[in-house]
């Protein structure tokens, strides 16, 4: 007997966990939209292994992210719209097509060059798709992470000359906000003032990332490991004297911190120990 093959013994696992008769009720009563949330922490959690660097969890993590898909492209067949083998094959053909210096005879000199082709070949897909004119900003969408969705509304208005042209602006910039909601804090201005100009100072912070081709959603996330890291220490060491946070005094739990990051910044400074001087 023929063994199946995985993605066809999923489909099938996916088809029966929807069976109207014997399936399970918490799946059969999903929807596209209650599976959402499911699907944006799964894909957090395959960020999240790849950040450890987990690679058993994140073989894991993918199989749940694909079932994801799976789950969607099940209901989709119930109800007659497409099947997994419709999105598998409607990927390939875009990948396809926005490959043409691999699949095709185009030829580009540089990765710029080509994201640009790319960008090219995705407007023309959209406008045959909807031809409808559409505003520069349209098709970011609104569920994104917000620094995320920032820095893709920036890159569309930067395509049509809406951008500064060089980092030092932005720098300045940033430092403008921050004046802003310095002003507002003095004045003791309302919550909802102080959300704008906060928002106005992550909004240009997300445009510094742009402009350093840096991700500012992992640049966060890096700053909060680091952070859970260094005040991970100052804990074991308030531990080792018999102490807690709540039994220690801000100054003591600072000095703490400074230790924290010192040593950390030390033993990046040094060579692997295979490579130092004897």
């Amino acid at each position: 007997m023929t063994e199946q093959h995985p993605i066809d013994a999923l489909l099938a696992l996916m088809a029966r966990l929807r069976d109207p008769d014997n399936g399970c009720p918490w799946d059969r009563e999903q929807t596209y939209a209650t599976i959402v949330p499911h699907t944006i922490e799964e894909a957090y959690e395959v960020a999240d292994a790849i950040a450890r660097e987990d690679w058993t969890e994140f073989q894991s993590e993918l199989g749940d992210l694909l079932f994801q898909v799976v789950f969607y492209a099940q209901i989709a067949r119930e109800e007659g719209r497409f099947d997994f083998a419709d999105v598998a094959r409607g990927i390939v053909e875009k990948m396809t097509r926005r490959h043409p210096h691999v699949f095709g005879a185009e030829c580009y000199v540089d990765a710029a060059e080509q994201t640009a082709a790319w960008e090219r070949i995705k407007s023309a897909e959209k406008t045959v798709a909807s031809p409808q004119p559409t505003g520069v900003l349209d098709g970011v969408p609104l569920a994104l992470p917000a620094l995320t969705r920032a820095v893709k509304l920036q890159k569309k208005a930067a395509r049509v000359g809406f951008d500064w042209g060089a980092v030092e602006p932005v720098l300045a910039k940033i430092q403008e906000e921050i004046g802003e909601i310095r002003h507002e804090i003095a004045i003791q201005a309302p919550s909802e003032r102080l959300a704008d100009e906060l928002g106005d100072v992550l909004f240009a912070v997300a445009n510094l990332a742009r402009y350093l081709q840096l991700d500012p959603e992992a640049a966060l996330r890096g700053a909060n490991a680091k952070f859970e890291r260094r005040f991970g220490r100052v804990e074991r060491w308030l531990a080792e004297e018999g102490r807690t946070p709540t039994e220690s005094t801000l100054a003591e739990m600072d000095a703490l911190w400074n230790q924290a990051k010192r040593e950390e910044v030390r033993a990046v400074a040094l060579p692997p120990a295979g490579e130092r001087p004897a």
